[in-house]
């Protein structure tokens, strides 16, 4: 199979974007199993039946006349959402184009909205788009069914490469807040190269409202530069030139320890905004990586629905929620 790096630089064909759709799903629908994986809003929000409160349950959703007529704490189930939207922001600058191993990072946007797009557009759910490159940006109005599905990712895959400049992040997820919409999922598909302070206000908002998953795309020479003597580095979204010598080994340490800092304070941000992060790299396979997400998503949900054992004399005991009355959990 061929995989999204093959066809080079630019825009993939139409030939090619119907190999990727195959390949997603065959791995994707042969390694996981069921409707929807894991990436649905948890709760709902139709109020269903009450039951027992147990300990680590949401406190808002405590049934008061229940528990006073009771003597018991409740809480108000919710019915999920029989209908998903979800939408996806993607970051297109100009540092997409770039790659050293196996695809580019551009490739990697494309794959993981393609992935994103398979898991969510079924049973009549909606996915749109908000695109954004250096110079313009794109609003692909939410639609359902196959031929929808494919429409959207053929719109994302052929936005024009090359575009010099840089996308402002936090305008771009800003724009998934416009109009307000239903309940649904919320994906950010970025290297996130900003720097957080200038959009973990905003993702903290869009996850506040939505389920809200990050998708990073890295590069292993953006952690580590190697040793091949004196080297050209063009920043792609200003165009300006550096020569750096790599045999230097102090220029590699402090390379890798500002990379390292780099990454640190863009997992804090996610962790901060409440975000599921995602990870690809274009040294990797990327396929392998969305399945090992999806699936530990779905084994912490499950864990969850089940709920934690009672506490010594087997009442359940009240717990506060996590910070801004929110429960925890890990992306």
């Amino acid at each position: 199979m061929t995989d999204p790096a093959a066809t080079g630089p630019g825009p993939p064909g139409r030939s090619m974007l119907n190999r990727l759709q195959l390949l997603v799903t065959r791995r994707l629908d042969g390694l996981l199993q069921g409707e929807y994986l894991g990436l649905l809003p948890g709760a709902g929000t139709e109020l269903g039946e009450s039951r027992e409160y147990q300990a680590g349950d949401d406190v808002r959703r405590m049934d008061w006349p229940v528990t006073a007529r009771t003597t018991v704490p409740h809480v108000r189930q919710t019915e999920a959402d029989r209908e998903l939207e979800t939408w996806l922001a993607v970051d297109l600058s100009a540092s997409m184009d770039f790659g050293t191993a196996e695809y580019l990072k551009r490739d990697l946007v494309v794959a993981a909205a393609a992935a994103m797009i398979h898991l969510t557009a079924r049973g009549g759910n909606r996915v749109g788009a908000v695109v954004a490159t250096g110079q313009r940006s794109w609003h692909l109005p939410a639609r359902s069914g196959s031929r929808g599905a494919q429409a959207l990712l053929r719109a994302i895959a052929t936005v024009p490469t090359g575009v010099p400049g840089d996308v402002d992040l936090a305008a771009l997820i800003e724009r998934l807040h416009r109009p307000r919409r239903r309940r649904g999922l919320a994906v950010v598909i970025s290297d996130f190269l900003t720097p957080p302070h200038a959009w973990v206000a905003p993702l903290r908002r869009l996850g506040a409202r939505h389920e809200l998953l990050a998708v990073e795309v890295v590069d292993p020479r953006e952690l580590a530069l190697p040793d091949v003597g004196v080297l050209d580095l063009i920043d792609p979204e200003t165009g300006q030139v550096l020569e750096v010598q790599t045999a230097d080994p102090r220029l590699r340490q402090r390379y890798a320890e500002a990379a390292a800092a780099q990454r640190a304070a863009i997992v804090a941000g996610l962790r901060a905004a409440g975000a599921g992060h995602l990870q690809l790299r274009t040294d990797r396979d990327w396929l392998t990586d969305v399945v090992r997400y999806v699936a530990s998503r779905r084994t912490a949900r499950r864990r969850g629905a089940a709920g934690p054992r009672a506490g010594a004399g087997g009442r359940p005991r009240l717990a506060a929620a996590g910070a801004g009355g929110r429960r925890e959990e890990a992306g």
